[in-house]
């Protein structure tokens, strides 16, 4: 894998009136001639549809659609299913709606309620039949898609003891991940054929886990390795037994791997991991990071570590909240922030 040196701003996208609060690609764009979409949702109720138009002289971004006739108040989260058919957003108003794309116009066809207040986060399963949602309640719920576009909650999983900020599915395992303003990860495996979820395992500061917030986690392309952010200012990074994992249906535990401090100086608000291992943090203090594996250590260390390869202070001119690969072969990276803007970057081989 060639290192990236630098980034480079493509476009600042204007038109939310209030914070951006979070970022999903549509997965299948950017492949098969499909242009790059993404969706972005904020403070001032809407969601809008932005879409890559590479045939104009700028090869610019466009607003393809503003989504703003459902929730009343901030649009904190959003996931596309993984046909890219379906749009979840989750919203302060308690619901979470369900948008379906049909030749480029969106209806919302379906409400999901029972949250007693703000949803925060909601997630797709792999096969795109189960959907989970979190909030400010200590709860995630799961959903499980019906025909004719109805939706039955079919869990409710209790054991945080606070506002529950992010909730995501393994890539690979019918496993869901949960982290919490009480400190923790947990996660939850369906222990029976009749929708049984129960807690098969907390990451918290007895093995080696945040002492703050955490605000987000993202997956490696494996699915073997997680990252998790925190208001402790650090990332930190887990691993499971690949091989145990896929030769066997009973839950492999995780475990702490190293742990990166020192680079931001604010609450780290968001991280995702790249398909070629690169990972991008957004934090408080402005700042986009970039880190991979540090394959020339001296032998000393025990397991993975990893460095910093990039820094781009600045990125916005307030909190960023949102960091997202996207889908497809290119190095693009799109950040969200409380500064109302979106930005395009690109990680480039060139200084």
């Amino acid at each position: 894998m060639e290192l990236a040196k630098g980034l480079r701003e493509i476009q600042k996208l204007e038109g939310h009136t209030d914070r951006v609060w979070s970022l999903a690609w549509n997965p299948v764009t950017g492949v098969a001639g499909i242009p790059l979409s993404f969706a972005s949702c904020s403070g001032d109720k809407t969601v809008r549809i932005w879409e890559h138009n590479p045939s104009s002289s700028t090869s610019s971004w466009d607003c393809k659609a503003v989504l703003d006739e459902t929730h009343t108040r901030t649009v904190r989260s959003c996931a596309w299913s993984p046909s890219g058919k379906f749009l979840a957003t989750a919203s302060f108003d308690a619901t979470t709606a369900i948008w379906e794309n049909v030749g480029g116009d969106y209806e919302c066809v379906s409400t999901l309620e029972g949250h007693e207040n703000e949803v925060k986060s909601v997630s797709w399963n792999p096969s795109g039949s189960l959907l989970a949602t979190c909030g400010r309640d200590k709860t995630v719920w799961i959903w499980e898609v019906q025909p004719g576009n109805e939706f039955d909650c079919v869990a409710v999983l209790q054991g945080h003891t606070q506002d529950v900020k992010m909730v995501q599915w393994h890539p690979s395992r019918n496993l869901i991940f949960s982290c919490s303003y009480d400190n923790t990860v947990k996660i939850w495996a369906d222990e029976g054929d009749d929708d049984d979820w129960a807690c098969v395992q907390t990451l918290d500061e007895t093995n080696n886990g945040h002492s703050s917030t955490v605000w987000a986690l993202s997956f490696n392309d494996g699915g073997d390795k997680m990252v998790t952010c925190s208001d402790d200012l650090t990332l930190k990074i887990w691993g499971t037994d690949n091989e145990k994992m896929q030769s066997t249906d009973d839950f492999v535990p995780w475990r702490h791997l190293c742990t990166l401090s020192g680079y931001h100086d604010r609450t780290i608000f968001s991280v995702h991991w790249s398909r070629d291992n690169i990972i991008a943090s957004g934090a408080a203090d402005d700042t986009i990071r970039f880190f991979v594996e540090n394959d020339d250590k001296d032998g000393l260390v025990d397991g993975p570590s990893y460095k910093l390869l990039l820094k781009k202070e600045k990125a916005h001119d307030m909190d960023i909240n949102s960091v997202q690969w996207s889908p497809g072969e290119d190095r693009i990276l799109a950040s969200a922030a409380d500064d109302g803007t979106i930005k395009i970057w690109e990680l480039t081989s060139a200084c």
